[in-house]
């Protein structure tokens, strides 16, 4: 595990802005820059951008290079499963994938009653729905309990800043985001690719409580995941040996997923409406600690500290100099 004290000589080394203009097609999201190159390639890089209630909070240390390697690891662990996007990683931030046309519907499968966004199925349930997403949950239940069975609560994928939506299967194919089939598929694999992660993440002594997916078609109309998967930033998960005890003593399950700095910005503004306080640097060096963390126990591997004294935006060019 990377100690604090080795974290220090990274306070300030971050990939804010991965902008490179001998790239063409720029499209820059929430955490990551896209580049599309002709020939049906596309270069994603994974800045250290932390994105949460709809807008960027921050920059971590290390998180992007985090972030491309759990996602890479967990590729590869699934490749049996669902075809995905990655043609290779030409830097530990970088990965070049297939082009693909996204589909506009964004998975999400969850296992417990948990979250903290506005369409989490915690914050409806506290509202008194029980009818959402399509299912019908049982009255009684408390917080961070596990669901009767595993659960997809599907919604809109917003492309341009928008706010995602909560759908239902009918609604789905009733408004022609996806064919029957299409959704067919894709809720097939992310069950699947769930209990994938599920079963690995419950030998290294964690709990995936839920995750999303993004399924894109290429130019045949095959699906693949793209994006990411089973990252600390599309995934939530739970330390298995003390979920129990703090479950039923009525306390927040331990976690090493992005609501570690969801929750400090939450208890100090209303995150959709306010602006967001500045975050301390320890703040900000204890986040990239439970990133780092995250990859490690996730993975079984010791995370690859990079050279300090190398920006990250000069070592990213550098490793695309042929891409230019």
């Amino acid at each position: 595990m990377v100690d604090r004290a080795a974290l220090g000589a990274y306070a300030g080394y971050v990939l804010e802005d991965a902008t490179i203009p001998e790239l063409p097609n720029h499209y820059r999201g929430k955490v990551r820059d896209n580049y599309d190159l002709p020939d049906g390639r596309r270069i994603i890089i994974a800045s250290d951008r932390i994105s949460a209630f709809d807008r960027n909070l921050a920059s971590i240390p290390l998180k992007g290079q985090v972030l491309t390697q759990t996602a890479r690891f967990w590729f590869e662990a699934t490749a049996d499963i669902c075809p995905n996007h990655v043609i290779e990683y030409p830097d530990p931030n970088v990965l070049v994938g297939r082009r693909l046309t996204i589909l506009p519907v964004e998975i999400v499968v969850r296992d417990y009653l948990a979250g903290t966004t506005g369409t989490s199925i915690l914050s409806l349930y506290k509202k008194g729905e029980r009818e959402m997403y399509g299912i019908r949950l049982p009255d009684g239940m408390r917080d961070n309990e596990k669901l009767p069975e595993t659960i997809i609560t599907p919604t809109s994928k917003a492309f341009h800043g928008g706010h995602d939506e909560p759908l239902t299967p009918a609604e789905i194919v009733g408004q022609g985001l996806l064919s029957q089939e299409q959704w067919r598929t894709v809720s097939d694999y992310a069950l699947a690719l769930f209990a994938r992660g599920r079963e690995m993440a419950r030998e290294r002594g964690l709990i995936l409580v839920d995750t999303k997916y993004e399924f894109g078609v290429d130019e045949t109309g095959t699906i693949m995941i793209a994006d990411e998967i089973h990252t600390p930033d599309s995934s939530r998960y739970w330390f298995l040996d003390s979920y129990r005890s703090r479950f039923e003593a009525g306390e927040r399950p331990e976690s090493f997923d992005k609501d570690f700095i969801r929750t400090w910005v939450a208890a100090r503004c209303d995150p959709y409406k306010d602006a967001i306080p500045e975050i301390p640097q320890d703040v900000v060096l204890e986040t990239a600690r439970v990133y780092i963390d995250a990859f490690e126990r996730i993975t079984g591997q010791a995370f690859p500290l990079p050279d300090p004294a190398v920006p990250v935006l000069e070592r990213v060019r550098g490793n695309l100099k042929g891409f230019f």
